[in-house]
């Protein structure tokens, strides 16, 4: 069976919602859930797992969580093969106040690690979204699951359920 992993850069919690839906629903160890900004140590952690889900919340002008900022200055300098892996993206964003950037963390996150090989699912409908741009839109859908907890709190739910049910079709077993 393929090792499923967790990396988490959290504010709020919200990115933390999903990473906890995910535990549940993939059977994934508790050891598992990297808290970017508590647990993790190096770039070397990545090569435990065949699957990754990476998460975060976007900031500023669509910036990654603090804690991603020098992990993937390292992961562009150094360069590891993740050709093998599958990874999808999970994130939290302001499509109201942050529209120009709606999460867009997730698309800097694909960005990085599709460019090292990995091979990206999970990828979301843009239908039912509200923003003016983002960098997580690739080829008209999202790259990943984007929630929106200041705006859209009633889709919460319903967005990570459906995300996970269309995951299962695209993880290895």
């Amino acid at each position: 069976m393929a090792k499923v992993g967790i990396f988490c850069g959290t504010a709020g919690g919200t990115s933390m919602k999903v990473a906890k839906a995910l535990v549940k629903e993939f059977d994934i160890d508790e050891d598992d859930v990297i808290n970017m900004e508590e647990d993790f140590d190096d770039i070397e952690q990545f090569e435990d797992f065949d699957i990754l889900f990476i998460g975060s919340s976007t900031w500023g002008q669509g910036d990654v969580h603090f804690s991603w900022v020098d992990v993937l200055l390292e992961l562009e300098d150094e360069k590891p093969d993740f050709s093998g892996k599958t990874v999808a993206f999970f994130g939290a964003g302001d499509s109201v106040k942050h529209g120009e950037h709606f999460c867009s963390a997730l698309g800097k996150l694909c960005d990085t690690f599709s460019d090292l090989g990995a091979n990206v699912v999970g990828f979301v409908d843009k239908e039912g979204y509200s923003y003016e741009h983002s960098l997580a839109e690739k080829d008209g859908k999202l790259c990943g699951l984007a929630i929106d907890e200041h705006n859209e709190k009633g889709k919460t739910k319903e967005r990570i359920n459906n995300w996970i049910e269309s995951l299962k079709g695209q993880i290895p077993a």
